[in-house]
Order: C-alpha cells, then sequence, then structure tokens
C-alpha cells in the first residue's frame, strides 16, 4: 500500500500523524505551507523563539489565522488546530506528538532538541544538518537504543543521495562516487554575509520580500553547506571522504561518470566510495552544458563486461571504458517534501536516511588571516567556512568543528586557508553540546 493510501486511512479513522515543528524559517516554511495539502497529518505545535515570526510565516504560506489559534498545545491536540509557542521543550514533552521536525538550523539548538526528543520516546526528523554534522552519529545511536527513529529530512539532498545509493547498492552496483551539484568558484571561499546576494544576483527588493538569512544563505555559497551535506552522506552510506576535501569539479550530467571516477582511470578522485560536488561553473564562470546545480547524483561501476553491455544496450552514457555510469535526480524540493520522511516514519518504520558511522566531519576553516582576540562567527558568517575532512584526520589533529565555531575567541594566529583547533580557541569544557561532541570525538558513544 503507498504512503498517500495509508495516510488516507489514517485521515479516515480519526488519526493523523501529529506533528511538532521547531522553526519556522525557510525551510520551516516550506514544509508548513504542505500540511493543509496532506491528509493524516495533524500539526499540534509549531515553536519558534519568535511566535510572531512563525505566525508571519503561517500566513506567508497560505494558512488561515483561524487555523492556528489553539491557545495551548492541549487544545490543539483536541481541535485539530496548531498552537504557536516560544518553547520547544514543551513542545518536546507533550505527549499528544509523535514526531518532531527538527527544523532550526542551529547545530547546538539541534543537538539538544533531538536528545530531549529521545528522552520522551519522539521520533526526529533532522532537518538540521548543521547538528547532524556535529553529533550524528552519537543522536543516531542513543535514538536506536531509546527505540525511535532519526531520520534525514526527505528533499534536502543527503536523504535523496542515500535513497540513490540504497537503489544502486540495492541493485548490486557499487557506489563508486555520490554527491550534488552547486554553484561553485574557488573565490566564494571568502563571501560573506555582506557580499552574497552580489553572488546570488539577488536585488535589494527580492531579499526584503522573503525570509532570507544572509548568513544561512553565504554558508551554501562558500562551501560550508556541502560540506556538511557531504559529511553526513558520508557517515550515512560508510563513504570516505577524500583527503583533500571537495574538489568541486565543473561537471554536467553528461560527463559524471567520465569526471567522477578514479584518477587511474583518468577521472579526478584520489579515491573510491567517496563524496564529491559537480560545479555548475567553469573556473572561467561559464556556465557548465546540462549543470546538476539543483540535483543529486551517483556514480556506479558494472560488475561484470555482462552489465557493461547492457549499458550500452539500454543508452546510457558512460566514461569511455563503458563501465562507469551515472543516475541522477536533476532537482529537489526542500522542505515540500519533509511530508515523505514524517509518513514513513510513522508508516513504515524507516528513516529516509540516518548517520551510521563518524568517518566524515566538517572543521572550521580561516576565510582570512585571523588574530588573537578575533571572535568566531560561525557558519556562513565572515571568519571561517567548513571544510570536509575525514574524521580520523580532524581528530588527530584535534581541529574545531564548524558547528562549534561561533562566538568563540581566537588565541593563536590562524592563516587563510588553515584549519582552527580547538587548542585555538577559548571554550567551555562544560557546555553541553561541548561535552557532547568531545565525547563522540574520543569514541565513548
Amino acid at each position: 500500500m503507498s504512503l498517500h493510501k495509508k495516510l488516507m486511512q489514517r485521515a479516515q479513522n480519526g488519526n493523523p500523524i501529529r506533528v511538532g515543528v521547531i522553526g519556522s524559517g525557510k525551510f520551516g516554511s516550506m514544509y508548513l505551507s504542505q500540511i493543509p495539502f496532506t491528509p493524516g497529518i495533524h500539526l499540534v505545535g509549531l515553536a519558534d523563539l519568535d511566535p510572531q515570526k512563525a505566525k508571519d510565516a503561517l500566513r506567508r504560506v497560505g494558512w488561515k489565522p483561524e487555523q492556528f489559534d489553539a491557545t495551548t498545545l492541549e487544545q490543539a491536540y483536541t481541535s485539530g488546530k496548531t498552537a504557536i509557542i516560544n518553547d520547544a521543550q514543551k513542545l518536546l514533552a507533550f505527549e499528544g506528538i509523535d514526531i518532531i521536525v527538527e527544523a532550526t538550523g542551529s547545530p547546538y539548538a539541534g543537538v539538544l532538541h533531538a536528545l530531549s526528543a529521545i528522552d520522551h520516546g519522539k521520533h526526529i526528523v533532522m532537518v538540521n544538518v548543521e547538528a547532524d554534522a556535529l553529533a550524528g552519529p552519537l543522536l543516531a545511536k542513543k535514538a536506536q537504543a531509546a527505540g525511535v527513529i532519526y531520520s534525514f529530512a526527505y528533499g534536502d539532498q543527503p536523504a535523496l543521495i542515500m535513497e540513490l545509493v540504497d537503489w544502486a547498492r540495492t541493485a548490486g552496483f557499487e557506489v563508486v562516487c555520490a554527491g550534488k551539484g552547486t554553484k561553485y568558484l574557488p573565490q566564494y571561499h571568502d563571501s560573506t554575509p555582506e557580499t552574497v546576494w552580489d553572488h546570488y544576483g539577488f536585488t535589494q527588493a527580492q531579499v526584503a520580500e522573503g525570509d532570507f538569512n544572509a548568513q544561512m544563505f553565504n554558508s551554501f555559497l562558500d562551501g560550508t553547506k556541502s560540506a556538511l551535506e557531504m559529511s553526513v552522506v558520508a557517515n550515512a552510506c560508510h563513504f570516505h571522504p577524500q583527503v583533500e576535501g571537495l574538489q568541486f569539479p565543473p561537471c554536467g550530467v553528461d560527463d559524471l561518470a567520465r569526471i567522477l571516477r578514479p584518477q587511474d582511470e583518468g577521472g579526478i578522485l584520489s579515491r573510491r566510495n567517496t563524496v564529491e560536488v559537480a560545479s555548475s561553473l567553469e573556473r572561467d564562470q561559464r556556465p557548465v552544458f546540462r549543470d546538476l546545480r539543483w540535483g543529486v547524483y551517483v556514480v556506479l561501476e558494472a560488475p561484470t563486461d555482462y552489465v557493461r553491455k547492457c549499458f550500452s544496450e539500454y543508452g546510457l552514457i558512460t566514461d569511455p571504458s563503458g563501465r562507469y555510469t551515472a543516475m541522477y535526480k536533476p532537482y529537489h524540493l526542500i522542505g515540500l517534501e519533509v511530508g515523505i520522511s514524517v509518513a514513513s516514519i510513522a508508516l513504515r518504520g524507516e528513516a529516509t536516511g540516518c548517520t551510521d558511522v563518524f568517518n566524515a566531519d566538517v572543521v572550521a576553516t580561516a576565510k582570512r588571516d585571523l588574530a588573537p582576540g578575533e571572535m568566531l562567527d560561525g557558519e556562513g558568517g565572515s571568519t571561517v567556512y567548513g571544510k570536509l575532512t575525514p574524521a580520523s584526520m580532524s581528530i588527530s589533529h584535534a581541529s574545531l568543528p564548524i558547528g562549534l565555531a561561533s562566538k568563540m575567541k581566537l588565541k593563536h594566529n590562524i592563516q587563510k586557508g588553515h584549519p582552527v583547533s580547538w587548542n585555538d580557541v577559548e571554550y567551555d569544557a562544560n557546555n553541553p553540546v561541548i561535552k557532547i561532541r568531545r565525547t563522540m570525538e574520543a569514541g565513548q558513544y
């Protein structure tokens, strides 16, 4: 039976999946826009530090005020309406909610919300890739031990990549490389929230009309978000990052199998079973032909000459050897698709992707020369960007994860392009999220 039919049954039986959402930014708003059109779903509560912002978001995406005028979670539960609250912990503790969608984008808040959801026996859709990159391996194991499901958010690229990887492996293929597309040039690593809109080509009027966050959008541009997403894919699929990190090669869909294959066979990969991000721009800023800017892909290898012949017979685009080919999805709808995760968890008992190992990490790397006394401003800011690296290397070098590189004071000079280490910053070792992260680094989970 399809998920939609099962949702229809839940609606007909008066037993909807009861959901709580934390965060009403861009991603959260996109999911909120779809809930009224999805049978069998009841948004019991929406938590945001700014309730007025949450109400404005609901109105903007098409909700009527009478749909979210419940004053308490209890009233929302019984009336079928939605309550807007400013205390996420109340949402997490409320017994009438089955699934929490964590969409704050804050790694610190995301880790604490996930731990609280686990403690209260609630399933989690972790939109917050920043939190998963910071502590996902530990969170996933805690969820499993508690008997709840910890899941990537369908519609976001990591879940869609993992779906392709699972398809390929289930069909008997080795996945040589997996990843996504993005708009990238090397100079984007220097981008700041003050310069980001020029790179995107957005006007001030466009920015003023939408729910745009300059620092968040800058994290997509400066390479940080790509590194975060590829780290969680690697940790979910048992891939290993290349030692040099992401290369962001210019590559269209017709060249995926030729470019994203091992170096000793004519490609760019320094290892197999890895992740990479394809740029939609050539290094001279010309657009790549048939780019994959909005999509995801897998490159797979024919295990036998017979399968290689099948690739040819069925018109697949391959590398010159005919052994490597690629499958891809050209677009993703981000928050508009999160309902797939909610339904999969509640109706099938399955995550749409989940962290499993700690193979990859994202380390804070200086955007410019930094001096002692400066304060780091985190993902998408003006001081550091996140670089994908093997977790073993990150741990051995005591590298500072990008998810914690905010509001920390530097003790030493850091040259542009160099990683920041735990030894370079002042930090509170008793901070609960720092303790969780250090525990994970020590392998004690």
